[in-house]
């Protein structure tokens, strides 16, 4: 009997999920490319898979916003948004933390999610996975802006004639004729011409290679080494720059594990979280180091401005300050951890919403008749009695301290990150930032971040 299908509310959007099995741990399925819940139990080689992975844990899988039987959504959702998606559907089923098994890009986004909220994510199991799509000088295996387009053009013949569309279906993965014919049906209902060529787009620019190192829960690797799509090395790559992470590679396999394949995959990951679970590590303690962006603000020019003004007129200036940073803060899900003088230091779980808060800030504080510069860098950030300390604070502050007068200048972490969100930046080009080793390279937002 297939599941039923329920909805959980994330901000405006629904998203549909599924929950499967009675197994001492939940297991979270964060899927890749387009998906649909419901269609997935009729073909012959997802179904058994999908029972497999239930046999062992609570599986809780959704259809990511935009595809399947989520709501349908204008451009394609950003790993940050997703992350959102995955918590309220989390809440939605009293999941207070579980192992993410992150497919395709979705193991992109599960990194992501794990260095961010460590406290909801016991392991990790990662399938087909890259943490960056593109090639750059230092990362190889990424594919050519021409390559990248040209894969493009051949998905989106799946909307093509018949022929046309059986043709691109097969090129991702190994089915008989039989299946092939599920299969483009399968994907022709988990997504619309439009929607899919929107999230390989985003998927473009995806690049969590800073954010690896911060992974700190035990982490499992599999890639089947006749992968088309994903070569060996960028998933080696990856499993090595996480701490502590395992590496398996599967003879035979490639993109998608079907049949038999498929069997082998779930036995991999079965052994792993179930010796996770009887470790007694489930359920640690808080953690003390955790993913976040930082952000610094000061007024420019407060001296001058306070001689100007005299002690009475710049304290009633500065509390008017205070509160409208404090209300965009609230506003954008920020935290505030410090205030010292004219300067704010806050948190924020997502680098799209610290941006979209700097440059709120930097408007809303111009009508006081000042100058607010800004500053944001995501990384790694020790936690103590509420505050926050490490090279990632550090650096947000060198960050901010680069930044002109209405400015809101990020390092390029924070601009891999919000991928696909729309938010525009102009290079500042190379900077070298007081006590912090090596060369960073600044972007300023461009314009209102939409």
């Amino acid at each position: 009997m297939e599941p039923e299908t329920r909805y959980a509310r994330s901000g405006d959007v629904h998203i549909a999920y599924q929950v499967v099995g009675d197994g001492p741990f939940d297991l979270v399925f964060v899927p890749g490319y387009v998906t649909h819940l419901e269609l997935a139990w009729k073909l012959p080689t997802f179904g058994p898979a999908l029972v497999g992975t239930a046999s062992f844990s609570r599986m809780i899988k959704f259809d990511k916003r935009g595809t399947g039987m989520s709501d349908p959504v204008s451009g394609a959702p950003t790993l940050e948004t997703r992350m959102d998606d995955v918590r309220a559907v989390m809440d939605a089923v009293g999941s207070r933390r579980a192992a993410l098994f992150g497919l395709s890009e979705g193991a992109s986004m599960s990194v992501l999610f794990a260095a961010t909220y460590p406290e909801r994510t016991a392991a990790l199991v990662l399938r087909s996975a890259f943490a960056r799509t593109l090639w750059a000088p230092d990362y190889p295996w990424g594919r050519t802006e021409d390559e990248y387009e040209r894969e493009i053009e051949r998905e989106l013949r799946l909307y093509g004639p018949r022929k046309q569309a059986l043709e691109a279906a097969g090129a991702l993965g190994r089915f008989d004729d039989d299946e092939r014919e599920a299969f483009l049906d399968y994907l022709r209902y988990s997504a619309s011409p439009g929607m899919l060529e929107a999230l390989l787009r985003m998927n473009k620019d995806i690049d969590v290679r800073h954010v690896l190192p911060a992974v700190r829960v035990p982490t499992l690797v599999l890639h089947g080494a006749d992968d088309e799509i994903v070569s060996s090395e960028a998933a080696r790559y990856l499993a090595e720059c996480i701490p502590g992470a395992r590496f398996i590679e599967h003879p035979g396999v490639g993109h998608l594990a079907l049949g038999e394949a498929a069997d082998r995959v779930i036995g991999e990951m079965d052994r792993f979280l179930t010796d996770v679970w009887e470790s007694g590590s489930w359920d640690e303690a808080e953690p003390d180091r955790m993913l976040a962006t930082v952000l610094f603000t000061d007024i420019v020019g407060s001296t001058k401005k306070a001689l100007e003004l005299g002690d009475r007129a710049w304290r009633q200036l500065l509390e008017r300050h205070h509160a409208l940073i404090r209300r965009e803060l609230l506003r954008f899900r920020g935290r505030e951890i410090d205030t010292a003088g004219d300067g704010f230091l806050a948190t924020f779980d997502g680098p799209a919403r610290a941006i979209r808060c700097a440059y709120a800030i930097v408007d809303a504080v111009g009508a006081l008749g000042i100058d607010v510069r800004a500053g944001l860098h995501t990384g790694e950030c020790e936690i103590a009695d509420g505050k926050v300390a490490g090279i990632a604070v550090h650096t947000g502050a060198r960050v901010a301290a680069a930044a002109g007068p209405g400015e809101v200048v990020v390092s390029s972490t924070v601009k891999d990150l919000v991928a696909g969100s729309g938010i525009e930046f102009v290079d500042r080009g190379p900077h070298e930032l007081k006590g912090i080793p090596g060369e960073w390279r600044l972007f300023a937002v461009q314009g209102q971040p939409v």
